[in-house]
């Protein structure tokens, strides 16, 4: 008798004991891992080398312009509206230096600089435009059909060649800006005789202006179609220079500034509004 109910005590006891034990030892389990996990973290934080932060990325594309012209305002309208990733330095009176002239012996702006061209820089307003348009595919604005793309350019050429000499003639003297070699302007010609020429080159520039209007445009909105092309920035930046001198814009020439300005919004009206400026300025200058 004495053996059974030493074995009976026996086991209730061991029995007692186990539930107990299991979530004494559980409770000690997640206490030592709420300790142990904020005493990882910190010594991780310590531990960890801290992250150097990168350079800025240079953008791969950089413009040399003058602000005040619209030969300059034509690339930098173009660039804002294809969205280009680039940097713009203002390099008024810096062009005949010489660390310039080395990089651009022709000393003109705008001018980019792109590591794919052969010799690193490229200058004139619609070659630049022609180039970047051909490199990121821009069809919008230079479409690359060869029937839709010859009238593009040839609304440029001729307005370089035909339309633009007759503005630089007319607006120049006014805006400060020197005169070609070989213009009355240039010349010791009596102030009579380039005021002359000034208003014949005046005068002169309402046909080819029609000719843009009757020829190019032919009904459409823009001479690109229903959206501003390179040519067509290069119009309307060409015609920003005529305010200068008052000149009166026919109607459809107003809408259709009015219209690209409209369409291409920030991007056409920032590089304007440095044109506009200079304008503003030239004339309080005048009336001082």
């Amino acid at each position: 008798m004495a053996k059974t109910a030493t074995k009976s005590a026996k086991k209730p006891a061991a029995k007692a004991a186990r539930p107990g034990a299991k979530p004494a030892a559980k409770a000690a389990a997640k206490s030592a891992a709420k300790v142990a996990k904020p005493a990882a973290k910190v010594s991780a934080k310590k531990l960890a080398p801290k992250a150097k932060a990168k350079p800025a990325k240079k953008p791969a594309l950089s413009l040399s312009m003058l602000k005040p012209s619209v030969n300059n305002m034509s690339v930098r309208v173009f660039a804002r509206a294809a969205g280009l990733d680039h940097s713009e330095t203002d390099v008024w009176g810096l062009t005949r230096s010489p660390e310039y002239m080395a990089r651009n012996p022709a000393h003109l702006t705008p001018m980019i600089e792109d590591k794919g061209l052969p010799r690193g820089v490229l200058w004139e307003s619609c070659a630049i435009m022609q180039y970047l348009a051909n490199k990121h595919g821009l069809e919008k604005l230079y479409p690359k059909a060869p029937a839709k793309r010859a009238m593009i350019d040839s609304a440029m050429f001729y307005l370089i060649g035909t339309l633009y000499p007759y503005v630089a003639r007319a607006t120049y003297p006014v805006l400060n800006f020197p005169q070609y070699a070989g213009e009355v302007g240039h010349s010791d010609a009596h102030p009579d005789k380039k005021s002359e020429a000034q208003k014949a080159a005046i005068e002169a520039i309402a046909e080819p202006l029609e000719v843009f209007h009757s020829f190019f445009r032919n009904g459409k909105p823009f001479i690109g179609g229903k959206n501003p092309s390179i040519a067509d920035i290069r119009l309307a930046a060409t015609l920003e220079f005529l305010a200068v001198i008052d000149y009166a814009l026919p109607q459809w020439a107003k809408d259709y500034m009015a219209a690209i300005e409209k369409k291409l919004g920030k991007a056409y009206a920032e590089p304007a509004g440095d044109v506009r400026g200079y304008i503003a300025y030239v004339r309080s200058q005048a009336n001082a």
